[in-house]
Parts: structure tokens; C-alpha cells; sequence
């Protein structure tokens, strides 16, 4: 075997594994490089080797090339590989939760962490994301719900220090 047929059959091995590896090594740099291993056996195999076999080189990374592909569309979503990597249903069945929080507007609480612009706060005794009106707000001030927009709570500061029961620290 001549130097160029080793690196031609080197070049279609390599390439056929990195295009094979994509499905466990998602992100698309695995795959990349198959695809320029497989068009750089495609041009050594177009330029080193005699007619007809210039052509029959080429067109073989055609064909492994597009069967790899086709056996990985097939073939992948049902392995069990494939099966832990995508979605059972698609979204068209999602629906968000309804947001009943309007009883919320103009209550009293505490916030449990800083608010830059979002956070939780203590609000009815029950612990509830919520969205500073506009400057962060530290962990442990006090807040108003000035706003009930679906699931978005808006509060606005009261007081810098609150023990989280209405009473503000000295």
C-alpha cells in the first residue's frame, strides 16, 4: 500500500469515527473535523490515485458519508442513547400555570435574598420570586407588591431591614 492510499484510508477511518463520536460529543467541533477528514481524503484520493480510482475515492466518501448520516436519522432517535438525548413529546401539549397572585398587590414582606432585580421575598407566608421596581434591594428589607403582572410580582422597598415578620429591626 503506497503512502497516499494509507493516508486516504486513514483520513476515511477518522472521519467516519469523528462523525460517529458527534452523537456523544455534541457541539459540533467533533463533527467539523470528521467532515474536513473525510473532504481530505476526498481530495487526496481525487489527486494521488489513477484513473478510475480518482473518482471511485471520491465518490465512496460520498456514499459512506451520506450512509453514516442516513443510519444516524434512522437509526439514532431509537437507541437508547438517542432516547435519553431528545424529547419524548414535543411543546404544542404546554401550557403555562395560571397566575392567581393578584390577592399579592399592596401586601407586605420580606425579601430571603438580594434582589438584583429578581429574587425571593416572604409574602403571605409563602416564599415567591419577585422583581425589585428598580434599584437591587438587599436580603432581609422590607417590600411592597406594587405590581401583579401574571406570574411577574413587582415590589418596591419599604424599609432596609425587616426580621421577616413584619416587625423592622432596630
Amino acid at each position: 500500500m503506497t503512502s497516499a492510499q494509507l493516508l486516504y484510508v486513514a483520513l476515511l477511518a477518522i472521519g467516519l469515527f469523528l462523525l460517529g463520536a458527534e452523537i456523544y460529543l455534541p457541539g459540533g467541533i467533533v463533527g467539523f473535523l470528521g467532515v474536513l477528514a473525510l473532504l481530505a481524503a476526498a481530495i487526496i484520493g481525487g489527486s494521488k490515485f489513477s484513473s478510475p480510482y480518482d473518482i471511485g475515492s471520491v465518490v465512496l466518501v460520498i456514499i459512506l458519508a451520506g450512509v453514516c448520516i442516513w443510519l444516524w436519522i434512522r437509526l439514532f432517535p431509537r437507541s437508547k442513547m438517542g432516547q435519553k438525548l431528545t424529547l419524548d413529546t414535543d411543546e404544542s401539549q404546554f401550557t403555562a400555570a395560571a397566575a392567581n397572585n393578584t390577592s399579592l398587590l399592596n401586601q407586605e414582606g420580606g425579601t430571603l435574598s438580594p434582589l438584583r432585580p429578581a429574587g425571593l421575598a416572604l409574602l403571605a407566608g409563602q416564599r415567591i420570586d419577585v422583581v425589585a421596581e428598580s434599584s437591587w434591594i438587599p436580603a432581609g428589607a422590607r417590600v411592597r407588591v406594587i405590581e401583579v403582572a401574571g406570574n411577574r410580582i413587582v415590589v418596591r422597598l419599604v424599609a432596609l431591614s425587616t426580621n421577616l415578620h413584619g416587625d423592622t429591626a432596630p
